[in-house]
């Protein structure tokens, strides 16, 4: 087995979230790289004390546009993989033609795929902050435990939220609201293959918002996949489990991405 695959983070999150992905799949044979966000490239430490000023002001097309750079630059398309934020990132790419497949997990909504209110529920604290637009925002220990990671065992969640929780834009999240930068074209038949990934539980990228996506998706010729793990949230990417559904993801693009 051999390719590359580009792994894309989420908000709240850096690379070290696709730290299992990354060993397994390149104890398969595989090429893997994680490129952060712009500004996210320091500790976890570093990133919790003092968060650069320029992340606040980092909206959806900056980011499409800052994996796009990194993916041109390549000898050839990777295989495109993302979670939640870099789920709706990975979207955005392949359609304007990019990747060899790509990868949706848990995505955040595309314009056109209505926000569940659950989702709005669980994100109210980004939504209620004062200039949440202007502001670099931070996920309580409660919101992480109880609306990204609500499956993960009680005595796990501190040290996850510990590990990889970091302050995340709060401009993103008021884009997909208003549509700006999240649009994409449904019919576009010029995209790679694209499998989404929903898990049963997930309070912030619920299932049948996934799945609403999956069917705008179905207008494109470009070939559509979907598959629902029962019982996983939002965290089914370093939950129980997890090799399930970094193996799924990885097998699909495989056997249908373009060369």
């Amino acid at each position: 087995m051999t390719g590359t695959v580009m792994l894309i983070h989420g908000a709240w999150l850096t690379p070290s979230a696709w730290d299992r992905f990354r060993q397994r799949y390149e104890a398969a044979g595989m090429t893997v790289s994680a490129p952060p966000w712009p500004y996210l490239d320091r500790s976890i430490d570093a990133l919790r004390s003092s968060p650069d000023p320029g992340l606040a002001r980092l909206g959806i097309a900056e980011l499409v546009d800052h994996y796009a750079a990194l993916i041109e630059a390549l000898p050839h398309p990777p295989i495109l993989i993302g979670h939640s934020f870099g789920g709706l990132v990975v979207q955005l790419l392949a359609d304007r033609g990019l990747g060899s497949a790509a990868v949706a997990i848990d995505p955040a909504p595309a314009f056109g795929v209505p926000p569940h209110p659950l989702a709005f529920w669980t994100s109210l604290p980004v939504f209620a902050a004062w200039n949440g637009w202007n502001r670099v925002l931070r996920m309580s220990e409660r919101g992480f435990a109880t609306g990204f990671a609500q499956t993960l065992p009680e005595a796990e969640k501190p040290y996850a939220y510990e590990k990889y929780i970091v302050p995340t834009p709060g401009r993103i999240f008021f884009q997909v609201l208003l549509g700006t930068g999240n649009r994409i074209r449904w019919a576009n038949p010029d995209r790679p293959p694209l499998l989404l990934i929903a898990g049963e539980k997930d309070r912030t990228a619920p299932a049948t918002t996934v799945h609403a996506a999956y069917r705008r998706h179905l207008r494109s010729p470009a070939l559509t996949g979907y598959h629902e793990f029962s019982g996983r949230s939002h965290w089914l990417c370093n939950e129980a489990g997890w090799e399930e559904v970094a193996d799924r993801a990885l097998a699909w693009a495989l056997q249908h991405g373009a060369g």
